[in-house]
């Protein structure tokens, strides 16, 4: 990324002392300066392929550029390594950035454990350390330091991280728990039964690496047949060079000169920016609407989506609960919820603010509670003037939200029902995607089947799959692009990090989306507005028009200005004009998806 920052300074600069009038010396040093900060690189890597007997556009904008210094034209060749440079710099750091980003996903699971030996006695060790059969003990508050299962105690566990479930779950004797989920105020006791290598986490980390490695080898469009358009101009020009001489008795001067202007004709500096101005523009334009899109690549991919996956928890929802009902014995609503309010308002329990809120919402006082404590893994209790109250949970598989029941004094007095709530724009965001993939969208879930029911009804999904972990939403992604799909996944949490990675294009929610899912996507909507995603979908695919009209522009110039040289006698003054000339044509063309027009339409 310095060299390439290097190399388009020197070339500004040189850019600069040219308009100003400087001595030539000036402007052709700095020009030279920014070939070597840039192109020092691509040349190498060109090399390399010519060692293993591949010939790639490196190499080739490299002789175009060195051909471009020799008869005069070193802006444009500058230009063009500058181009490559920044190309490859940003490549790279998404790169980078996506591994640094799967490292930190390890910090999910504690670096320690309290491993319970034989004896009954307790000792700090290494989570990695971890194997099948030896028993840890999780306090209140802990982050769980391997996958396992409960053999001693009850408490609810946030597994939102890893499962996307909106609400904690409870756990006791012989239920699941998963590495890198968070405790509540119980303790438990957890025998390991997966090594540390093999953990949730593990396995999250390592589907995100494998597919963001197959990713970064999809290419451009322009780019599938860079090696045979290489390898044809160089041979091109040789026998452009030699023919005319060994056949004919040209001149060695005349051929070199002929061979050189092919060369510049020829080269595919216009072919290049046919692509990149309209897809660069796009992502510019896109990133004045909130929208991110980190790459040419992905900007490119997004027209080709034939199918739109959804997680729920902070995509299609809000990613909190709230009260959707209170249903009361006595019919008093409001005094239901005042009366679990003041027991909650000292619990930091996700459903406990929900109610809280519900009840400030509605601006009701609250009054004060004596003798406050938890009960790990149902709920809460306290004495609210001068009767017990208890808030519960309450099982129902069937149910499309957390039921909680509200007991006085020992007497259920109501249940309230609360769900994570639907995001407002997300209804018209479903039917929008619909209509610009003339295909309905899927949702993808780590929720049960109930609630994920009740959001795809409340959205306009009829496609759900739910109850999913991490493995099994990238498994569903990598089966449907295996059928031919070209899937889009929209996501927020570490939980959709292997799918937005294995998805063709993987979009994150930037607001509440994890540091990994940020950084596994290819296109991140910062300000979490789901009405923009149709609308990149149709700018993506404005911009592949565009782009296809560009490469019909410069191959169009690029015959003409060849036949004539092959034909006829093409002035030097003048392929050069055509060459950089259809070199403009197509970035002023591309950059017209600059405007507000191009978005909007």
């Amino acid at each position: 990324m310095r060299w390439a920052a290097l190399a388009l300074l020197l070339f500004l600069s040189g850019w600069t002392a040219q308009a100003l009038g400087a001595p030539t010396a000036v402007s052709w040093g700095l020009y030279l300066a920014c070939y070597a900060a840039g192109g020092w690189e691509p040349a190498l890597a060109g090399l390399r392929a010519l060692r293993e007997r591949t010939l790639d556009v490196d190499i080739l904008m490299i002789v175009a550029a060195i051909a471009a210094a020799s008869i005069g034209q070193v802006f444009d060749g500058a230009l063009l390594i500058v181009i490559f440079a920044t190309s490859g710099a940003l490549e790279a750091v998404v790169t980078q950035r996506t591994a640094d980003a799967v490292s930190s996903l390890l910090d999910l699971a504690p670096e320690r454990a309290a491993l319970i030996d034989e004896g009954g006695g307790i000792r700090e060790v290494e989570s990695a350390s971890l194997v099948p059969g030896q028993t840890i003990l999780i306090r209140p508050g802990e982050r769980i330091a391997g996958d396992g299962v409960v053999v001693t105690g009850a408490s609810e566990v946030d597994q939102q991280a890893v499962t996307g479930e909106s609400v904690p779950v409870v756990r006791g004797v012989g239920d699941d728990v998963l590495s890198g989920t968070v405790n509540g105020t119980g303790a438990l006791t957890v025998e390991i039964t997966r090594p540390a290598s093999d953990s949730v986490v593990a396995r999250i980390a390592r589907m995100v690496a494998e597919a963001s490695e197959t990713k970064a080898r999809t290419q451009l469009f322009v780019e599938t047949v860079e090696q045979r358009y290489s390898m044809g101009v160089v041979i091109a020009t040789l026998l452009v060079f030699a023919v005319p001489m060994l056949a004919f008795g040209e001149a060695f001067d005349a051929a070199l000169l002929r061979a050189i202007t092919f060369m510049i004709v020829a080269s595919p500096c216009a072919v290049v920016l046919s692509t990149m101005p309209p897809l660069l523009a796009s992502m510019a334009n896109a990133g004045r609407r909130g929208v991110l899109v980190k790459t040419a690549t992905a900007m490119e991919g997004l027209g080709r989506t034939t199918l739109v996956a959804f997680d729920k928890t902070g995509t299609l929802t809000e990613g909190a609960p709230d009260v959707v009902s209170i249903e009361a014995a006595d019919g008093d609503a409001d005094g239901l919820l005042r009366l679990a309010a003041a027991v909650e308002r000292m619990s930091e329990h996700p459903l406990g603010r929900a109610i809280v809120r519900a009840a400030e919402t509605r601006g009701m006082p609250v009054p004060a509670v004596a003798g406050f404590r938890a009960l790990p893994g149902r709920g809460v209790v306290g004495v609210v003037e001068g009767r017990e109250i208890e808030v519960v949970r309450a099982d129902d598989a069937d149910a499309a939200g957390t039921l909680v029941e509200v007991r006085v004094s020992g007497a259920v007095a109501g249940v309230i029902t609360l769900a994570d709530a639907v995001r407002p724009a997300a209804a018209a965001a479903v039917a929008a995607v619909r209509d610009a993939t003339a295909r309905p969208p899927m949702l993808l879930t780590g929720d049960g089947t109930a609630a994920a029911m009740n959001v795809a009804a409340a959205t306009g999904v009829v496609d759900v799959r739910s109850a999913l972990l991490p493995d099994d939403k990238a498994r569903i992604v990598q089966d449907l692009a295996a059928r031919g799909e070209r899937v889009m996944l929209v996501g927020d949490g570490v939980n959709d990090a292997p799918a937005l990675a294995a998805a063709s294009t993987g979009v994150a929610m930037g607001r509440r989306g994890s540091d990994l899912a940020i950084e596994s996507a290819d296109v991140v909507i910062v300000r979490d507005e789901l009405d923009t995603i149709p609308q990149l979908l149709r700018l993506s695919r404005r911009a592949h028009r565009y782009v296809v009209a560009n490469l019909a522009i410069a191959a169009a110039f690029i015959a003409v200005l060849v036949v004539w040289d092959l034909v006829g006698t093409l002035p030097l003054a003048l392929a050069v004009a055509g060459h950089e000339g259809s070199t403009v044509v197509v970035a002023l063309n591309g950059l017209r998806l600059l405007s507000r027009r191009a978005w909007e339409r």
